[in-house]
């Protein structure tokens, strides 16, 4: 029990050094840093490096707070700033981008092992009764409250401190007092980054090896408890911090390293439904919607004649007959992320609702058809009829209650929601197998004829594909569109204008899912074999990234995205360790550049 309670504070101080930093960057430009989990991995990797080649502690924590304080200065000064004045949603979206970039990084420069983490303190050299701990844990303690003090004296009495906390109270009247706002942004992401750099190195001790991709399961664990917390708030990070650590270290105890994920994602949706602003956070801590909006205002709208889609539909009907297994291969991955994608559009681009989790509804139409098609024999189309029906379902009523929330915590809902379907697939072992996943589903038999071939794949892909497209675009037009895209627009207008945002948004979120899961549903066709691990946060950001390209209202620009994302790479033979490189720098180009995609809609009247 208390060396349970010991892990767990030890743990929830590295999450709370993290989630200060994600806080104070929140809190003072309005930004979701969605790669400060990035940071802690850069921390990770040069103390591991570092002390490999016989660097001590002390060296070594210099050269990480210079490289991260580095990297968050130039983080702002090159990506964020120039986004001041855009939509909010933009600086998310390239943080994001930003996370994409560093991960694939590290992983060209160290490799993609898991590594041992040298003993830059020792880790087990103490005894206190049953309780076995090191001269790292008490370290960390120390460098956590140190830090923290520090922190509270610097806002409070420094100088700049002051400067921080009157740009994040209000950034436009400090501005007029004469606080150098852009300045101070760039000294917050600094602070943020170092204390993520210095949390690496905590971590990297307590866990004792590391990985490039760890980063990014702590940066989210980090945001969870930035957002129990509450986001802006620097003690309520720390709270947030300890709290999350100290659940996680008797859940797992109790339950199972399997149930890690549903804990912690558990712990998120809970306090978003009973005090989403998070235990420390005031009502009005959010200046404005920072996950939320569309780029559909900035777009000029591009049109195709009849006889256009037309020819277009006649060329992707026809690719499948001239295709080698090879192209039929990628063009299979291609149209099940652009059916994906294009059901995204309808929540993410016409209504304005940020998703970051549609990963979850993939997975369970994949194991819907998994199941269904091994254990219950039904026929391909209906079982992925199902699928689709059943991601909607599970979808609308896991995120039921977020719905009467602002948009912005929708959206961190909509992360809990994904990683809380995943993780129940995982601990379901009698329904879904567990861990091990589903093997030997069959391949597509439709109306009597088995898809044997690649290329028959492609095909069913295709003309799924075609009528998502078809469908999407037909609601676009229609009379529900219309009125997503008011709720996307301007919510309080709609709302005044007695349209129910929430609801509306609940239905744009279920049409997308329901999309996803048709999407699901092939993937576990063409792969024959689905597990949980397929079903990733980046599989999530992949497919925001495709509508983000091509255009977050526009279904066929959410299939040129797709070509160009998974197709283009893939048939290019661009360096497959630098694919995520790639993924990272379009989608920052494109949201510093050309925010409104590639290819766009004119919104419906």
């Amino acid at each position: 029990m208390i060396d349970t309670l010991f892990s767990g504070v030890i743990h929830g101080s590295a999450y709370a050094l993290v989630a200060v930093g994600m806080s104070l960057i929140f809190g003072v430009t309005n930004v979701a840093n969605f790669a400060q989990g990035s940071i802690v991995a850069v921390g990770m990797m040069v103390a591991c490096q570092l002390g490999g080649m016989g660097w001590g502690f002390a060296p070594t924590a210099l050269v990480v707070i210079a490289v991260t304080g580095v990297l968050g200065f130039v983080m702002n000064a090159i990506v964020i700033s120039p986004l001041e004045g855009r939509k909010p949603i933009a600086a998310l979206l390239a943080t994001i981008g930003v996370g994409q970039i560093i991960d694939s990084s590290l992983q060209l420069i160290f490799g993609t092992r898991t590594r041992p983490f040298p003993d830059l303190l020792e880790t087990y050299n103490f005894q206190l009764g049953g309780l076995r701990f090191g001269t790292s844990d008490i370290v960390m303690a120390i460098t956590a409250i140190v830090l923290m003090a520090a922190l509270w004296a610097f806002l409070t009495y420094g100088k700049a401190g002051q400067a921080i906390r009157a740009t994040s109270q209000d950034p436009d009247a400090a501005r007029q007092m004469g606080v150098p706002v852009g300045s101070i942004r760039n000294l917050s992401f600094v602070i943020g980054s170092v204390l993520a750099g210095i949390s690496g190195i905590f971590v990297g001790l307590f866990n004792q090896s590391v990985n490039p991709m760890n980063g990014g399961t702590i940066g989210m664990t980090a945001f969870v408890a930035a957002t129990i917390g509450g986001l802006g708030s620097i003690p309520g990070a720390v709270v947030g911090g300890l709290a999350l650590g100290v659940i996680e270290a008797f859940g797992i105890s109790w339950f199972g390293d399997g149930a890690h994920d549903l804990i912690t994602f558990g712990a998120l949706l809970l306090i978003l439904i009973l005090r989403p602003q998070g235990l420390l956070g005031g009502r009005d801590s959010v200046h404005s919607e920072p996950m939320t909006g569309t780029f559909v205002g900035e777009a000029r709208p591009l049109f195709l004649p009849w006889w256009g889609n037309l020819l277009l539909v006649a060329a992707a009907v026809a690719v499948p007959f001239f295709a080698s297994d090879y192209i039929s291969g990628v063009g299979t991955q291609v149209a099940i992320y652009a059916i994906a994608a294009v059901g995204l559009t309808l929540i993410s681009g016409l209504s304005g609702q940020t998703v970051l989790g549609i990963a979850g509804s993939i997975a369970v139409g994949a194991y819907a058809v998994g199941i269904l098609t091994t254990r219950q024999h039904l026929p391909f189309l209906l079982a992925l009829l199902i699928a689709g029906l059943v991601a909607a379902v599970v979808a609308s009523l896991l995120t039921a209650p977020v719905w009467k929330l602002s948009g912005h915590y929708v959206a961190i809902a909509t992360i809990g929601v994904g990683a809380v379907t995943v993780a129940i697939i995982r601990l379901w072992t009698p329904l879904t197998n567990g861990s091990l996943g589903i093997s030997g589903i069959p391949m597509p038999r439709v109306f009597g004829q088995l898809l044997y071939t690649q290329q028959m794949q492609l095909l069913l892909d295709v003309i799924v594909l075609i009528f998502a497209v078809a469908i999407v675009s037909r609601i676009h037009r229609s009379q529900l569109g219309a009125t997503f895209a008011a709720v996307g627009a301007d919510q309080d207008a709609a709302e005044s204008l007695g349209i129910r945002s929430g609801a509306y948004k609940a239905l744009a979120y279920a049409l997308a899912a329901f999309f996803a899961g048709i999407a699901g549903g092939l993937l576990a066709a063409q792969y024959t074999y689905i597990d949980p691990t397929i079903f990733t946060t980046t599989m999530s950001t992949l497919v925001l990234t495709i509508i983000v390209l091509g255009g977050m209202n526009s279904p066929l620009g959410a299939v040129l995205g797709s070509i160009i994302l998974i197709g283009a790479p893939e048939l290019l033979r661009v360096a497959a360790d630098a694919r995520v490189i790639v993924y990272g720098l379009l989608l920052v180009v494109i949201i510093l550049f050309r925010p409104q995609g590639l290819v766009v809609r004119r919104r419906a009247q």
